[in-house]
This record gives structure tokens, sequence and C-alpha cells, in this order.
């Protein structure tokens, strides 16, 4: 269907050799994504490669991504914030026109402690990528934190979202938005979606089932699992909700798959899991475009 692809993430160091085994499922974007550091990829050549690839399948790079925590530096994050830097310096050599990832965090601090340093770290990075005719999303994900401590991110609640667009209120400053990380915290995303649309700039394909029956029986606080990421098709979210609200505010990005998170479609079934969500997710965004008739 015109202007919304559906695609998948895959890994940046090794997108070179995945994708041409998975294109012909039908996927029609990818997000090249990292986790912590680029390392030793090399992004030109990389770029280089990628781009031959799309061209002759007709597909495209939605975005490339870097999952780390770039407000400390600590560890495994020592390069995370220079590889935000390549990647907004490279990301139009892929073709492509967004870098995502987490906002990172002062570990174990509240959100709030955290502003000041988001803010100077991608007041900086926004105008890198502005020069670079590049957006930033951030995904939603609370990477096992709350409001009062944890790591990685804080882009995981709407009332952390009011304090980062407050302190950073600049056009190519957006959210990487999937359902998933807002059920894992018992939040509707339909309502939620409708709120903040304008601010979504990337959306991540990732549902999530909610055993109410464990939440009415023992809570959220005890042994028993109560929520599951899901692949699209599995999971509880209406998705022709998701793409009609995308839809009617002219959404024109990629929704892209994120796998390997279905406790049921892993391992061997990981790629039927996500071709099924590929199908599943063009059938709701209204299957194959059907021309207008022609009136003279």
């Amino acid at each position: 269907m015109e202007n919304i692809r559906i695609g998948t993430l895959v890994q940046g160091s090794t997108a070179v050799k995945v994708i041409p085994q998975i294109v012909t499922h039908g996927f029609e974007s990818f997000q090249l994504s990292f986790w912590q550091t680029t390392g030793m990829t090399d992004l030109k050549e990389t770029a280089a490669q990628i781009r031959d690839m799309m061209e002759q399948y007709g597909t495209v790079v939605s975005s490339l991504s870097i999952f780390g925590n770039p407000l400390t530096g600590h560890e495994g994050n020592a390069d995370t914030l220079a590889s935000w830097e390549r990647l907004i310096d490279h990301a139009r050599d892929f073709g492509a026109e967004m870098v995502t990832g987490f906002t990172g965090r002062l570990v174990d601090q509240p959100i709030p402690d955290s502003i000041p340093r988001y803010k100077a770290v991608f007041g900086e990075l926004a105008r890198r990528a502005e020069a670079n005719g590049v957006k930033l999303a951030f995904e939603n994900c609370p990477m096992n934190g709350n409001w009062h401590k944890g790591d990685w991110n804080i882009a995981h609640n709407p009332a952390a979202w009011e304090l980062m667009f407050d302190a950073l209120p600049n056009a190519n400053i957006g959210l990487e938005w999937e359902p998933t990380h807002q059920m894992t915290q018992l939040i509707d995303p339909i309502p939620q979606l409708r709120k903040w649309v304008n601010k979504i700039i990337h959306v991540h394909g990732k549902d999530a089932t909610i055993a109410w029956d464990v939440i009415k029986e023992q809570g959220i606080g005890g042994p028993q699992p109560y929520v599951w990421h899901r692949t699209p098709g599995f999971g509880d979210t209406n998705w022709t909700d998701i793409i009609s609200i995308l839809r009617q505010h002219e959404y024109t990005g990629t929704i892209d798959i994120e796998g390997w998170h279905d406790p049921v479609y892993r391992d061997a079934l990981e790629m039927t899991g996500q071709v099924h969500a590929l199908n599943y997710l063009k059938t709701c965004r209204g299957g194959t475009v059907v021309p207008n008739p022609v009136v003279d």
C-alpha cells in the first residue's frame, strides 16, 4: 500500500549477508541496527553495498539505529555517543533520513535528573542531524527501568516525553513508537497514539499479549508473568486501528518488524513468525493497491 512500507530490523554488521536471504519474502524496508557501538563496520563501504541492493530490490533503508546509553559512556557504552555521530554522518549514504535509539539515562536516578544531560547531548546531536538532513527518534522501551531508577532510556513514558520535548522542541526530534512497551506498563496504546501521533516518526512492528486473568488474580508483582512481547498478528493490538490513525495524520514512514522477542515464534520459527507478521500488517494497511476508476 502506498506511503506506509512494511519491513523488518536487521543487524547492521550482517545486513549485507542477511537482506538478500529474506527480501524475497516481501519486506519493503529495512532498519539497520547496532548494539552500543557500530564497532568495526565500515559504514561507507556497507552503505554502498546496501544502496545497490535497495535499488535492485526496490526496497529502502528506513533508518539506522544505535541502542546504548550515550549519556554515561560507561563500560560497554563507551562508543555509543560516537556511534550516534557516525550514523548521523552516514545516514544519507544508506539513503536513510533517520537515526534512532535510546536516549540514555543517568543510572538509577529519577528521570527528571537526566533531562539536563539529555538536553546537552541531544541538543548537539540534533544540530548535527539537521546539518545532514536527518531526523532523530527515540524508542519507547523501558529496558526494565521506571520513573525512579533504571539504565539505558528515559523515553518510555508520556510524562518523560513531555519533559524531553519541552527541553528540546526541535522539529527533527521525535519518537520511535510501538504499542508493546506501553502495554507492558498497562497503558492503552490506541488513545496514546491519537495524542502523540504527530511526534511519532518511526514505528516498530511489535505487539504484546496481556494476561488479564493473572493480573486480576495475582497483580503485577508476583512470580507469574503477566505480559509477553509478541510478533504482530499474535498479540492483542488492533493494527488496523494503528495504521488507520497513522494514515489519518499523514504518516508516510515505515513499520519495521522487531522480531526475536516472541515466546512461541522464535528460534527455528523466527522467520515463520516474521513473515506471518509481514503479511498480516500488509492486510491491516488495506492489502494491494487498487486503482480508482477514471472518468473522463
